[in-house]
């Protein structure tokens, strides 16, 4: 078996590995039974639609694919922004030959095996290798520590595809030896541009059926941004049209074959993070609807319902607080609610804590004074625990002068009483600053009260 042959590669992700740029031409030829999105793969960078803040003159990305400055790379972008397509497009103008890995099925044996092949082939034939590997976030450490050496010899140019941010995916020492490039989502005119080349190019359509403006614009608004999205949409409506023998495509084609977009957001990867933050962003600036939109979205894309409830629970007490103490209980509340009842029923308690929080006065008092005090024990500010606060339950204690002068704040008719708590080194040091907010605005009368009566100022 050829070494090209261990691993698997998928012909949406990239052409056969033991085709090399001696026959470019032929790996640019798709079949016609190839998905629309895979014929219309762009073959040159005049092709290219979008990632303009990568391909100007003398940009990075297109010194690269122009054959000049061999580096290895990260491409990180949403699905459906070029990734694959620039990978060939390096593969071609640098004159290597391609060899494409999914991060879904290969291991370190098969990582292994092709460095091992591309070194053979450099010493023995002077034929040099564009390793392709897609997903590359899911390779575990031990496979991406596999890429290392032949990165840094350049035994292999890597072009390695993620759509989860680098920084929280990939290893360090990779990172280091790779140009990272991020790739935009295409706006809507790059996406209507994809759709007329489809309809008119005879790799596509070749001019045989026409669409409507609504289709047009239905079709753009379900891709997202997502190039193969667009493209795998209109090919179904495609071909509901020539079972029908429609010239056109009307936005009833497009609707029947189309149920809806697919939602943006991946569980496990960068939009994770990104949907989440605006959650959160929006609890804390107030805005209800906004709120309930991003809930909608991880709701509707799976997310694990215990996952927001936790999230709901820190967000009550880091950005509301005091000011609504029972924010706090809502979000517990509905954290229990979840476990004991399940989805989709669930959704209900989260929507009803995600108001609550929304709605509510906002305060991150509690957040600073915790991360003030944490920040001064951090420094060394701990001090030695005033023996009159001591434990003395326990023989000899009172012989060290432990708890000896505590005075009991219950004997007081005021259930407060000058005494010192602190020690000597954070006397007079407030961490705890009420904001005039909600429930919290009592709390900015009385604090200083308490402070004063507590430390004798008054």
């Amino acid at each position: 078996m050829a070494q090209d042959e261990l691993f698997t590669v998928n012909a949406d992700v990239a052409p056969p590995p033991e085709r090399t740029v001696s026959n470019a031409d032929e790996r640019q030829a798709d079949p016609a039974s190839s998905p629309l999105a895979v014929r219309m793969r762009p073959r040159s960078l005049d092709e290219v639609v979008g990632q303009q803040h990568l391909l100007r003159e003398g940009a990075p990305l297109r010194r690269l694919v122009e054959g000049a400055a061999p580096a290895s790379v990260l491409l990180y972008g949403p699905p459906g922004t070029g990734k694959t397509t620039l990978a060939n497009l390096v593969s071609i103008a640098t004159g290597r030959r391609f060899v494409a890995m999914s991060a879904l099925s290969a291991g370190v044996k098969e990582v292994r095996g092709v460095i091992e092949e591309a070194r053979r082939r450099r010493q023995y034939n002077t034929e040099n290798t564009v390793l392709f590997i897609d997903e590359v976030h899911r390779f575990s450490k031990t496979q991406q520590d596999a890429l290392l050496g032949a990165v840094e010899d350049r035994t292999v140019l890597l072009v390695a595809a993620t759509t989860e941010n680098p920084s929280f995916s990939v290893v360090s020492p990779l990172l280091s030896r790779s140009l990272v490039l991020q790739l935009r989502p295409l706006t809507d005119e790059d996406i209507t541009r994809l759709i007329e080349r489809a309809l008119t190019d005879e790799r596509g359509l070749g001019g045989e059926l026409t669409l409507t403006d609504d289709a047009r614009a239905h079709l753009v608004r379900l891709a997202g941004g997502d190039a193969r999205r667009a493209l795998t949409a209109l090919e179904a409506a495609a071909d509901a049209a020539s079972a029908t023998e429609a010239k056109t495509i009307d936005l009833p084609i497009v609707e029947s074959t189309v149920d809806k977009a697919a939602v943006r957001y991946d569980r496990d990867g960068d939009q994770h993070y990104d949907v989440i933050s605006a959650f959160i962003k929006s609890i804390r600036g107030s805005d209800v609807d906004a709120a309930l939109h991003y809930l909608a979205r991880m709701i509707e894309a799976g997310e694990d319902p215990r996952f927001l409830a936790r999230r709901l629970v820190v967000h009550a007490s880091e950005d509301i607080g005091m000011a609504d103490p029972t924010a706090l209980q809502a979000a517990v509340a509905a954290s229990h609610a979840v476990q004991f009842i399940g989805m989709p029923e669930g959704r209900l308690a989260l929507a009803q804590a995600t108001i609550h929080l929304a709605t509510a006065p906002k305060s991150n008092a509690v957040v600073t004074g915790i991360d003030a005090a944490l920040a001064d024990v951090r420094a060394g500010l701990a001090g030695t625990v005033p023996p009159h606060l001591r434990d003395g339950h326990y023989a000899g204690a009172k012989k060290l002068g432990n708890a000896q002068g505590y005075r009991y704040p219950h004997n007081v008719p005021e259930g407060v009483l000058t005494q010192q708590y602190p020690p000597d080194e954070l006397v007079g040091k407030d961490y705890y600053e009420p904001t005039q907010r909600g429930a919290e605005r009592t709390l900015a009368d009385r604090v200083p009260k308490l402070r004063r009566t507590i430390r004798g100022d008054r």
